[in-house]
């Protein structure tokens, strides 16, 4: 199909052009040579597979840290500096003649780019943001597959929105919602939503635009644990579930507990560990002189814990029996498997 097509539109400009026959085969393959082997030379040469990072200056470190960190829920991650620049290097990056120091932040934006913010001392009197319709880099565009939801979030932290989400009603975009947003410094920002695509994805495009849509953080490495240090969170586990106090339940599961920690039993499966928390709370109050007590030594190895439980009173320790399996990362509770013993 591309080469019918090729060859055809080829033969029409050239006979018209110049009135001769065309002479298919010699120009064909200067031609079909060039467009696909000069971008496959061109990468190979500069090495490049994709973006790394976007600078950005903020007149406060701290500010830009905590709105990409606190409000955009990002990761910060390296820092360097202050460093003094040197009269050569400002020069060379046409810097201003009264900058001294700039100190660098890098954070890591999800599935995209990570960001780097610059912070030059002392601050410059200007704040005033580049033009939207001049030269240079006008604003970093961030994915969400629920834009309005995103929206709203963003106007519950203050953060100002420019217009409303608009959807994009035709051309190659055309399914696109887009608005954007400004930074606490001035800085303009975009949010971008297209949970069904783009128009043009529908014609088989040889080439599909990036979109962290497409793409899951990829795992951290997984450090394997000690059978010493997995034995110590399954006791600190029983010590939680034993617990009456919910402030300390709380910093005990903050210790132990994943974040996004599963709790699957039987008849539900309990995400977080205030879920997990309200149910031990109702054990608790429905069992007031009840513990947890081991009926087997812990057993434990490459990053997985059993414990063999038992669930009573003093005098009858084994009203509920049963066994959690802990798959544990980077030192955490990721999922816990709770099976209960039939009577």
């Amino acid at each position: 199909m591309f080469k019918g097509i090729f060859i055809s539109s080829i033969n029409t400009i050239f006979e018209k052009l110049t009135g001769l026959p065309f002479p298919g085969r010699s120009i064909l393959f200067v031609t079909f040579f060039y467009f696909t082997i000069q971008p496959l030379k061109a990468q190979q040469k500069a090495g490049i597979l994709g973006v790394d990072h976007i600078g950005i200056n903020v007149p406060d470190l701290k500010q830009g840290v905590d709105f990409f960190t606190e409000v955009l829920g990002f990761t910060p991650v390296t820092q360097i500096g202050p460093i003094d620049l040197n009269e050569g290097w400002k020069t060379s990056n046409r810097l201003s003649a009264s900058t001294k120091s700039v100190t660098i932040k890098m954070v890591r934006a999800g599935t995209g780019a990570n960001i780097e913010l610059f912070e030059y001392k002392p601050k410059l009197q200007r704040t005033q943001q580049p033009g939207g319709d001049g030269p240079g880099t006008t604003h970093i565009a961030f994915y969400t597959d629920d834009i309005r939801t995103a929206v709203a979030y963003l106007r519950s932290k203050a953060v100002k929105i420019i217009g409303e989400p608009f959807l994009t009603p035709f051309g190659d975009t055309k399914g696109e919602t887009w608005v954007y947003f400004e930074t606490p410094w001035g800085s303009k920002m975009e949010l971008t939503s297209y949970p069904d695509g783009k128009a043009y994805e529908k014609n088989n495009p040889k080439v599909l635009l990036w979109s962290p849509k497409n793409y899951e953080l990829e795992p951290q490495k997984t450090k394997e644990m000690t059978i010493a240090a997995i034995i110590a969170i399954v006791e600190q586990h029983i010590a939680l579930w034993n617990e009456h106090d919910a402030q300390k339940r709380a910093e005990i599961a903050e210790k132990i507990y994943a974040p996004d920690i599963e709790m699957v039993d039987r008849h539900f499966t309990a995400i977080g560990a205030e879920k997990i928390d309200s149910f031990i709370r109702d054990l608790q109050q429905k069992n007031p002189a009840a513990r947890f007590t081991h009926q087997k030594a812990i057993d434990a190895h490459t990053n997985l814990g059993r414990l063999f439980w038992q669930f009573g009173t003093a005098d009858k320790p084994d009203m509920v029996t049963g066994m959690d399996l802990f798959v544990l990362d980077n030192n955490l509770v990721k999922k816990l498997y709770v099976f209960v013993n039939d009577k």
